[in-house]
């Protein structure tokens, strides 16, 4: 089904991949030498990076975006950043939707006084502005910015439209303020990975089936992680548009950096139907091309899939969970367990009955299910059938205003809506828990793009917990069908109607407000009462001393456990009431504890000695009160591997607020984490792999000396832990910053960097 070849291969022609011994002979033949240097240049994600590549080197890319784009929970912040820190025009397209807090109800007005907001900024400072429920963000992005060889800045994780030829990349809000104040995004030159296709799907298969059994192959042992993915070969010609972008948008559970996809004639009619054709243009390898590594996937091969909770890689073929289901969720129950400990009752093994799997919910939604081709799909299987009367249930958001027209006059959806299905808005709620809540442990089978703990909008801290299985709209219409019995779309008979996509950009030339170079200086922005400025922070000194807030020993630390999503989202406007969300859901102590070091960190810059300080300083300092006038002072988080998931830089800011200086950790999950703690100040240490931490909240930890060795790009630092039971050395690790990374650093925080620049 899916092979993975860790080692360097070679494509050639586009279509032959060769080992380095083949490829070889192959070029000695040719009268040239197999050099992968020089033929890495060959691939389509290195052209298009190059392209986009505004600095001298090579290997450390300053990468300016042809356009940018935020939904509702991020906008704010950024526009905020960005104009404390000079902002005075859009330098590039800076595209605005509203799709992830459209229906959400949490803190009265807070929603649309955002929208309000973001509909003035993009009058003010030259933007497009797309109102509540038009689009999910990425199928706008589709529909009207993407282009071949183009680079997109999104501050979602899931910007991913390699489908359509072009790179997009997920970051922090404060990468997109870099580009809003017309710098780069600075990045190690990534390795890229051949995805090569072959054969063709089976009637049944849809594209989530082919994602999740590429996160399976490849998320556990970090194979593709900060890695651009690209797919070639013969299997790429036998899907469609929907298909390819399906599994695209996937990647990003992978935990690679982007994906680009070879184009062909399909990619050119989809620019056609939305009236671009000139954003069409040929992409593909050159004849001889270097990948890093390689992951070949035999679409034929594939079967139907579930990712039971609570990960995207947590994979399984829909028939090896009927073949063994009481095993295989009694382990889910188990990591829940591990998790939550007791402050939840949390089965699934109950969902068996009579040796079938009942499903209470099905949802296709959002960038990944709401798509013209899977919504047709599950009306043909569910054509003259119906849900039943029963607990399960069917929702169904489409992707934009102008598919869901398309559904309405091929009649597609009157077929849905006759089976018991119900349409609702262009909404991205179902992926990140504000959509469709099921009951308490209730199990929902969704076409969305993760199913990461609380994703369906549980609290565990009130005793609430259900489940998200992902699984393809195909196989959602066949439970849907069987009346809640989990079954594969392979395993039921029925009429593989295809319909013509006809894209209908009417609405969004009434609705969309399109301010592209039309900045209005005098037009003022609007304010809601909870859209708030950011807190003072303050440069590094000379010293660090960090007290542990939260000690988290898990594999992987996503950014959901770092900030919530749900019912916190109508806060993200609101750096300090969203901070005491915080790691609420895993360590709710943090906030607490955090609150009581910034306390005391004031205490110190108001001028009094607070005695916590001076009895740790003494421990590790000859003159601790001398020590103390130079020591800055913070809260610190440990996880083994933080920052997996989203890209909101909420989950770094939301720590600065509350006094975080500095993250420690084997390694970072992503790059886009660690980009956010450097954007937000906060030290990303890391150390050796080898070495336990056992250390528990209210240890510290002092870094003498580490404002000059940040400056001086020192990446072994020495420090000192200091514990009931004494003093133990350290050694943390600071790799690769860069000069503007340093400074940033340096300086505090993004905003404070470009202030100092404007002085």
């Amino acid at each position: 089904m899916i092979e993975v070849f860790n080692h360097g291969v070679y494509l050639i022609d586009g279509e032959k991949v060769m080992s380095q011994a083949e490829a070889e002979a192959y070029l000695r033949e040719k009268g040239a030498e197999a050099d992968s240097k020089k033929y890495r240049k060959g691939t389509i994600a290195n052209k298009i990076m190059s392209a986009h590549n505004v600095g001298k080197s090579e290997e450390n890319l300053q990468i300016k975006f042809d356009s940018l784009i935020s939904h509702d929970i991020t906008y704010v912040g950024i526009i905020q950043t960005a104009r404390a820190s000079g902002l005075e025009k859009f330098p590039v397209q800076y595209s605005m939707t509203n799709c992830h807090n459209s229906l959400c109800a949490v803190g009265g007005t807070i929603n649309e006084d955002d929208h309000i907001f973001g509909l003035s900024a993009a009058k003010k400072y030259g933007g497009v502005y797309v109102p509540a429920n038009q689009a999910v963000i990425h199928q706008f992005a589709r529909e009207t910015m993407t282009g071949c060889g183009k680079m997109i800045l999104g501050s979602d994780s899931h910007t991913r439209y390699g489908a359509m030829g072009t790179m997009g990349i997920g970051e922090g809000g404060p990468e997109l303020v870099k580009q809003l104040l017309s710098n780069t995004y600075d990045v190690k030159a990534p390795q890229v990975v051949l995805v090569y296709l072959e054969n063709k799907p089976r009637k049944g298969i849809g594209p989530h089936d082919v994602a999740l059994a590429l996160c399976r192959a490849v998320f556990k042992d970090a194979l593709v992680t900060n890695k651009v993915l690209e797919f070639v070969g013969p299997g790429v010609k036998n899907l469609p548009m929907d298909f390819r972008i399906g599994i695209d948008v996937m990647t990003t559970e992978t935990a690679c950096l982007s994906s680009i996809w070879t184009t062909d004639e399909i990619v050119r009619n989809f620019y056609i139907n939305h009236g671009r054709g000139e954003a069409y243009e040929k992409l593909a390898p050159e004849a001889v091309a270097y990948y890093d590594s390689m992951v070949k996937i035999d679409l034929s091969k594939i079967e139907s899939m579930i990712a039971l909770p609570f990960h995207p890689s947590n994979a399984y073929s829909i028939h090896e969970l009927q073949e063994n289901p009481v095993e295989i969720l009694r382990q889910v129950e188990e990591a829940a367990k591990a998790q939550f400990g007791d402050k939840v009752d949390f089965h699934l093994t109950d969902k068996v009955v009579d040796g079938k799997i009942m499903i209470d919910q099905g949802i296709i939604a959002g960038c990944s299910g709401g798509m013209f081709d899977s919504i047709c799909g599950a009306a043909n299987i569910l054509d003259g059938g119906d849900i039943g009367d029963g607990y399960f249930s069917l929702s169904i958001y489409p992707s934009s205003v102008p598919v869901n027209l398309a559904l309405i006059r091929n009649g597609v959806q009157e077929k849905l809506l006759e089976a018991g299905a119900v349409f609702k808005p262009s909404f991205c709620g179902p992926c990140f828990g504000a959509g469709d809540v099921p009951g308490n442990n209730g199990l929902s089978i969704r076409h969305t793009t993760r199913n990461f703990p609380n994703r369906e909008g549980s609290k565990p801290g009130e005793g609430q917990l259900s489940a998200v299985a992902l699984v393809d709209a195909l196989s959602i219409a066949a439970t849907a069908r069987n009346k809640g019995v989990l079954t594969a779309a392979t395993d039921i008979d029925f009429e593989d109607v295809k319909y013509t996509y006809s894209y209908d950009k009417s609405v969004y030339e009434k609705r969309v407000y399109n301010g592209l170079g039309k900045a209005d200086e005098s037009s003022a922005l609007r304010f809601g009462p909870n859209i708030t400025d950011w807190p003072k922070m303050y440069a590094l000194e000379e010293n660090l001393l960090v007290k542990l807030a939260c000690v988290i020993h898990d594999d992987v630390t996503t950014t959901d456990e770092l900030i919530p999503s749900g019912e916190t989202s109508s806060y993200r406007s609101n750096p300090l009431r969203l901070s005491e969300f915080a790691l609420s859901r895993r360590e709710p102590q943090y906030v607490p504890r955090s609150k009581a070091i910034s306390a005391t960190e004031k205490a110190r810059r108001d001028g009094e000695n607070p005695s916590e300080l001076l009895d740790v300083l003494s421990k590790v300092t000859t003159n601790p009160e001398e020590a103390m006038r130079h020591t800055q002072f913070g809260s610190c988080v440990f996880a083994r591997k933080p920052g997996d998931g989203s890209a909101r830089e909420q989950a770094a800011s939301c720590q600065k607020v509350l006094g975080g200086f500095a993250n420690i950790c084997y390694e970072f999950a992503t790059k886009r984490y660690r980009s956010n703690c450097i954007n937000w100040g906060i030290l990303p240490f890391t150390i050796d792999k080898n070495r336990e931490f056992n250390y528990s909240p209210d240890d510290y930890v002092f870094v003498p000396g580490i404002r000059d060795a940040i400056k001086n790009g020192q990446e072994e630092i020495p420090a000192k832990v200091i514990t009931k039971n004494g003093v133990e050395d350290i050694t943390l690790y600071v790799k690769g910053l860069t000069e503007d990374e340093k400074t940033i650093i340096l300086e505090g925080c993004l905003m404070n960097y470009y202030r100092s620049q404007m002085k």
